[in-house]
């Protein structure tokens, strides 16, 4: 099989270079294990080999021996598989020696603290549009950070492609397949996560009903910052809703296995007096789980436009994280209690930010270029600089910059 290449080879190899071990941390089916066999000598795969999992609960260390770099994947089923890793990686005192994949993370992670210095995290994620093919990569999120303009020639995703596009996900095990498999794939997908994987974290079985419905709610609330009692109190679907308790320990679980990725808020500095809103943007790691959830198909999103237009934010969003981690940066949001809101905020570990309004017609860009220049005027030039770039994320059209300074960038031209 063709291997696809991904962003994070790169930082993959690069890390390698640098440290004893990497932990590859994702969603369970976004490619982890391929990608990490693309670089490692030899392997142990916990979750498949009996015998290999049957030796790293009586004798961790020997799952380490083999040519390096050596791949342990789906570590966690063993979790005494780390403290082996980081003593290993002591003794030997050479860069490469391990990469550790995981789709969970344990409860218990006391002992991952010690790894600092040894071991470092790599996070992977679906399939951006660049990766499959669909952008052109013309407009970089690395060089808008360094200050340059955005220029794409016309850029068109058809509303009807666009729909098949979020249906289908970033899942590496969907390309090539039909819509109609991929979106029953996708529901099957969903399917293990309330069944068996939402355990994977700490062991606890949850009812699959009750996760099942909590995923609709945040399917149904996706790109908003809906709270845990919003979302417990819409579980209710012809029986009792589910206690805002039990909510919170469902989140959890589903965060620790990277099935949820909310989107924190931007921790900025302001000239201003206007009140912060902290509450995360609620997001599954791809957009295809919330339309799995809600058993959407593309004819039914496009005649639901705004559940369309979340989605398409919930998708850009994906992709800036896939990309802002190419260039050291993070994806936040920005939004006031009095009302001002804006999608994205990526902001680089060295401080430079950018700011992006998410808009799934060209037609709305001038409503998301008063939003990004509102914060401008808002933000402290002197504490946080000047925005590398104000831009507005729209799904077909020109990459340009217009008169006032605020760039269109067409998602099918966005690329890291």
């Amino acid at each position: 099989m063709t291997y696809h290449p991904r962003i994070v080879d790169r930082e993959l190899a690069q890390r390698l270079q640098a440290t004893g071990a990497v932990v590859v941390e994702g969603p369970r089916a976004c490619g982890k294990t391929t990608t990490a066999r693309q670089i490692a000598a030899s392997e142990a795969r916990l979750d498949v080999d009996d015998v290999a999992r049957r030796l790293a609960r009586l004798e961790p260390a020997r799952v380490l021996i083999g040519d390096v770099p050596r791949l342990i994947d789906e570590w966690q089923l063993e979790p005494a598989v780390w403290n082996h890793v980081r003593r290993a990686v002591d003794d030997r005192r050479l860069p490469g020696q391990f990469i550790l994949t995981g789709s969970a993370v344990p409860a218990d992670d006391a002992t991952r603290h010690t790894g600092a210095g040894r071991l470092t995290r790599l996070r992977m994620r679906p399939l951006s549009l660049f990766e499959l093919g669909r952008s052109s990569g013309e407009v970089s999120l690395a060089g808008l950070l360094d200050g340059m303009r955005a220029a794409a020639g016309r850029s068109v995703i058809p509303l009807d492609e666009l729909a098949e596009l979020i249906c289908v996900g970033g899942w590496p095990v969907n390309l090539g397949r039909s819509t109609q498999l991929a979106l029953r794939a996708n529901q099957d997908h969903l399917d293990e996560i309330r069944r068996l994987d939402i355990g994977n974290g700490d062991g606890k079985r949850r009812d699959p009903v009750r996760v099942g419905m909590l995923l609709r709610s945040l399917a149904r609330s996706v790109a908003t910052p809906a709270a845990t009692a919003t979302l417990a109190s819409d579980t209710g679907e012809g029986v009792s809703a589910i206690n805002v308790h039990t909510a919170a320990d469902y989140l959890r679980a589903l965060e620790r296995i990277m099935i949820v990725e909310n989107q924190p808020a931007w921790p900025t500095h302001l000239r201003s007096r206007s009140v912060l809103r902290s509450k995360p943007i609620r997001h599954l790691a791809d957009p295809s789980l919330a339309v799995a959830a809600v058993r959407a198909t593309p004819a039914r999103l496009l005649r639901d436009l705004d559940f369309l237009g979340l989605l398409f934010e919930s998708m850009v969003v994906r992709d800036l994280r896939v990309y802002a981690q190419a260039a050291d940066a993070e994806v936040f949001h920005y939004r006031e209690k009095a009302g001002l809101e804006v999608d994205a905020i990526v902001q680089a570990n060295d401080g430079r930010w950018a700011a992006f309004e998410v808009k799934l017609g060209e037609g709305r860009a001038d409503t998301g270029a008063r939003n990004l220049l509102r914060l401008a005027e808002r933000v402290d030039p002197e504490r946080m600089g000047e925005p590398a770039v104000l831009g507005v994320i729209v799904s077909s059209g020109y990459g340009y910059t217009r008169e006032d300074g605020v760039s269109v960038i067409p998602l099918g031209a966005l690329g890291p």
